[in-house]
């Protein structure tokens, strides 16, 4: 017990650090908390689910919480670019789920390598805040043509500031509060109708 007390103390300095060095990538410099997590999981359906995304995978924080809740016969497809984040995150070592180092835009490549079809949730903590928002656009108009119709595209943002990107490109965004994380975050909801 103590040796995995230990281990999670060491992955959240190692979190602080990668964090702190890639800012704009990372968007946070802290984990998400376990309310986030089910915050964000909270909004998918995984008796259906069996085709999942989540983009911006970080150390595999929510990906852990993924992976308990999804059915023995999902898969998961998870993209991570920052080397060291990625190493953690594929350290997880699940049979279900496939860790991709390599950019979000190339989601429907990557969809179809691992025959997963288009996604029913994708799972996002992308920052876009700190993106060019022609990638953002980019990325998100990808996510939006690889997902299922009604599938759910689910994002973690720490601000509103880019609400109405989500409002343009689903038509439509459900956004609620978790106040216990650090910092407080929104969780912005778009069904492709």
């Amino acid at each position: 017990m103590t040796d995995f007390k230990e281990k999670e103390k060491m992955g959240t300095i190692d979190f602080f650090r990668t964090s702190i060095k890639n800012i704009k990538t990372v968007g946070t410099i802290t984990r998400s908390s376990k309310f986030l997590c089910k915050d964000m999981i909270k909004h998918v359906d995984f008796s259906k689910a069996r085709s999942i995304v989540e983009l911006g995978a970080g150390d595999g924080v929510i990906t852990k919480h993924i992976l308990k809740a999804m059915h023995p016969d999902a898969k998961l497809l998870t993209f991570e670019i920052l080397p060291k984040m990625f190493d953690r995150l594929n350290a997880i070592g699940d049979d279900r789920m496939y860790a991709i180092q390599d950019s979000a835009e190339k989601i429907g490549e990557y969809l179809e390598k691992h025959d997963m079809g288009k996604a029913d949730f994708i799972v996002s903590a992308i920052p876009f805040v700190a993106f060019p928002e022609e990638l953002t656009y980019k990325i998100l108009n990808e996510c939006k043509t690889h997902l299922k119709q009604d599938g759910k595209y689910i994002q973690v943002h720490y601000s509103l500031l880019t609400k109405k990107i989500y409002q343009e490109i689903f038509g439509n965004v459900d956004v609620s509060f978790t106040p216990l994380n650090v910092p407080p975050a929104f969780v912005l909801v778009s069904v492709k109708k």
